[in-house]
């Protein structure tokens, strides 16, 4: 079987993610309840008169690969995979109100064919005339590991070299406005948001777009190696631990092997206990990192921590700004991610030097 190599990066986010050094202008927002995108100059990377009709997670998508595609230094792959939670929802939204506005008349189809959750892969590869393999993941959560697992499967039976893999999701008003009153937000103007160590319920939002390209052959610049991902939908408490063992366990690792864990935390006082049993039990001697305080939680914020992780295995730093404790390792060649949304999908990934 074939081994699965990030090759290259790319990483549209709420913080300033490109063109930069490592998470080096990184700040923390502790007074918006939903963080916005960190914008790039679109129309370096498309051109001006197509970038009017995209919507955002259209273009960030865009970019993201454009950047993971420089990054790799290749100019085509074989296969592009995609996970989103939402899709286009600012088009859904659109189109929805243009329904109520023209009493279900007159209707223009464009916002209806370009909020379609596969919209992303497609534009990505008809710019780079990619006729391969195109498929879109849209499950929640674990929309992004999805589509990493598929690219990982392919890669390992030798059906593709080279694969394009991300994970996008973008903001709508309306969709937002509903988030909040059923409280998957925190409440408006009860700031400061935080995400460590939180008293209350409901998530800080965000946004972005990460793309990585996974190959079989080890570079110069190979960030990481992809070495297991897996997916459980349910899982108590107190069954986590055992989990994460067992999952260490088939990769012939422990605990103690792992350099680095990467938790989702997102601010949800109701279910970060998840993470925080883990934190005092399990990994209390482990480097522990977080990173929702910089992305925002949505269901492909998962891509956004691989992102983190691959950096941190390449460039052997942590930034302080990502540390939920201070312990240290003196390198850093096994980092797991986990990630949970309201006590469902969880998931396991990874990754090693």
């Amino acid at each position: 079987m074939k081994k699965t190599y990030i090759n290259g990066v790319g990483c549209i986010s709420t913080q300033k993610t490109f063109d930069t050094v490592f998470l080096e202008e990184a700040v923390i927002n502790t007074n918006e309840n939903v963080l916005s995108i960190v914008p790039p100059v679109y129309k370096d990377y498309i051109s001006p008169v197509a970038i009017r009709r995209m919507a955002k997670g259209v273009k960030n998508g865009i970019v993201a690969s454009a950047l993971a595609m420089k990054d790799a230094n290749i100019e085509n792959v074989d296969a592009i995979i995609t996970g989103t939670g939402l899709g286009c929802i600012e088009d859904s939204e659109k189109f929805l109100k243009n329904i109520l506005d023209n009493n279900e008349e007159f209707l223009t189809p464009t916002s209806f064919i370009q909020s379609t959750h596969n919209t992303v892969g497609a534009q990505i590869a008809l710019l780079m005339q990619c006729k391969g393999y195109n498929f879109t993941y849209v499950n929640g959560a674990v929309s992004f590991e999805s589509a990493l697992l598929d690219a990982k499967m392919q890669i390992e039976e030798n059906e593709a070299n080279s694969i394009l893999v991300g994970g996008v999701d973008e903001n709508g008003d309306y969709t937002t406005a509903l988030f909040k009153l059923n409280g998957r937000i925190k409440t408006d103007n009860t700031a400061p948001y935080k995400v460590l160590n939180s008293t209350s319920n409901g998530a800080v939002y965000g946004e972005g777009a990460s793309f990585f390209i996974l190959e079989n052959e080890k570079k110069d610049g190979t960030y990481a190696e992809i070495l297991d991902v897996s997916i459980l939908n349910t899982l108590e408490e107190n069954e986590i631990e055992t989990e994460i063992i067992s999952f260490l366990k088939s990769n012939n690792l422990e605990i103690s092997d792992i350099d680095a864990v990467v938790f989702g935390f997102d601010g949800n006082m109701a279910f970060d206990s998840y993470y925080k049993n883990l934190a005092a039990n399990a990994f209390v001697k482990t480097p522990q990192l977080y990173y929702k305080h910089l992305s925002g939680e949505y269901d492909t914020a998962s891509a956004f921590a691989l992102w983190m992780a691959s950096k941190i295995i390449k460039t052997q730093e942590i930034p302080e700004i990502v540390k939920v404790n201070s312990v240290t390792k003196p390198a850093y060649k096994t980092i797991l991610l986990y990630n949970q949304v309201n006590g469902k999908n969880h998931s396991f990934t990874l990754l090693s030097k």
